[in-house]
């Protein structure tokens, strides 16, 4: 049954049926319906319905004449949400380091600590959320509306390759001490560090998925979580 939090109810079901979504637990082609999830998710179908109708909105699901299929993201997906990544991250990141909070920095910092712990115990799944979390630290922090509406999504959508390339290439480690290098070059609001860092961060991201998907066919992976 879903968790009540500070947050209307229709939102908190969106926010499940996304994860379960980019997460790769519902798979691509699935077919769900409203009294599946419902009854999944302990909801009457109302809050259900306005969040398949968002779904359908961010082209996650579609409407088939066997129901409504997850379509979920491609690696052809993949591949545009890098290109606008890079092109606009490291300046919403240089943003961040010019406005964060003393309780931004230590969110971050929190945040790091606990990807090292969780690297060490091999858990890529708790470390991607981690990851996921991180970017979203920064993304807020940046105090761009713009900036946190376009590129909260793009990570949000890539969940699912972002933890097969932790799992399978062993890259859970590296993508680790490139998140600390990154925090410790915003808390010296150090730019160009920043942009460097940035760019090779999603760099090795980005070669690290395609290799993965090329050698196990991530794109039609139905593992969970």
């Amino acid at each position: 049954m879903i968790a009540y939090k500070n947050i209307s109810l229709a939102d908190r079901v969106y926010d499940q049926l996304e994860y379960n979504i980019l997460s790769g637990t519902y798979a691509q082609g699935e077919i769900i319906s409203e009294t599946r999830l419902s009854e999944e998710l302990g909801v009457s179908r109302t809050p259900i319905r306005e969040a398949m109708s968002r779904l359908s909105h961010e082209k996650l699901i579609k409407e088939s004449s066997m129901g409504t299929v997850v379509v979920g993201v491609t690696v052809n997906d993949v591949k545009d949400l890098f290109e606008v990544k890079r092109r606009i991250e490291s300046m919403a990141t240089r943003r961040a380091a010019e406005n964060i909070s003393e309780e931004g920095l230590k969110a971050l910092k929190d945040n790091v600590d606990q990807q090292e712990f969780f690297a060490q115990k091999g858990d890529a799944i708790k470390v991607r959320d981690l990851d996921t979390e991180f970017h979203d630290i920064i993304y807020r922090e940046c105090g761009s509306t713009t900036f946190e509406t376009i590129l909260g999504p793009i990570h949000h959508k890539m969940m699912k390759f972002r933890r097969l390339s932790l799992e399978k290439s062993h890259r859970i480690m590296a993508s680790v001490a490139e998140h600390r290098a990154l925090y410790n070059a915003i808390s010296e609001r150090d730019g160009d560090k920043i942009d460097t860092i940035v760019l090779m961060h999603i760099d090795h991201a980005y070669n690290s998925i395609m290799e993965v998907n090329e050698q196990y066919g991530t794109n039609n992976s139905t593992e969970n979580n």
